[in-house]
């Protein structure tokens, strides 16, 4: 529709994001997966880092003015596993390239996340960005682009949060 501006992409990376190395269990770890036959899933094949989900993320997340999409090795698990236990609604999924990233210092997701977004504004958090990515992106994106870094051993804090979320509604 003429006039429609399309809401930023948020591109959200898995482990040191949403499952924090440097914890043993979040809070609200206790909280049972849904009682539901699409649930077996998650009783059977539960990774033992699962416990590290904060499930309070995934209202935190899908409060933000932004499309989620998933952008980690975990790529349809995601939707599988993370998002039932953080209450999240199946996402779009980042397909990953099989090619090797030509430049060592450039994180091997930059060029793909930059070529799914199309020019749309985005954020991307991760815990493996570096000031390489963030100069790639600017050179070479042509909408806004947020690329927040996550402290693996905290995972998203408050903070994070806040900062994403200001980036977004100005």
């Amino acid at each position: 529709m003429p006039g429609t501006v399309e809401r930023p992409l948020l591109f959200l990376d898995v482990d040191g994001p949403l499952i924090p190395f440097g914890v043993t269990v979040q809070p609200g770890a206790h909280i049972e997966p849904p009682q539901d036959p699409s649930a077996e899933k998650l009783r059977h094949d539960a990774h033992p880092l699962l416990a590290r989900l904060d499930p309070e993320h995934g209202r935190m997340l899908a409060a933000l003015p932004c499309e989620l999409v998933w952008a980690t090795t975990w790529m349809a698990d995601a939707n599988e596993v993370i998002g039932p236990r953080l209450g999240l609604p199946q996402l779009p999924v980042v397909d990953w390239p099989h090619e090797d990233e030509p430049d060592a210092r450039l994180h091997w997701k930059t060029r793909a996340l930059v070529a799914w977004a199309a020019g749309r504004a985005l954020v991307w958090v991760d815990d493996e960005l570096t000031d390489h990515d963030r100069t790639w992106v600017r050179a070479n994106h042509a909408g806004r682009a947020l690329l927040h870094r996550v402290d693996p051993r905290r995972g998203l804090t408050p903070a994070d949060f806040t900062a994403i979320s200001r980036w977004l509604t100005a």
